[in-house]
């Protein structure tokens, strides 16, 4: 199996259950994640909340 194949069934039930500020916390980390070069910077903010 492909590390990159996900079930988007799955994605969706996990995020219908949550509510909008769980929710846009999550996208905001992930975006945050995203635009970050510097894996290091990633793992030492995760650290830190």
């Amino acid at each position: 199996m492909n590390n990159n194949n996900f079930d988007m069934g799955k994605i969706m039930s996990m995020l219908s259950k949550m509510d909008k500020k769980d929710l846009e916390a999550g996208i905001a980390k992930a975006n945050e994640i995203l635009q970050t070069k510097n894996k290091n910077e990633i793992y030492k903010k995760n650290n830190n909340n």
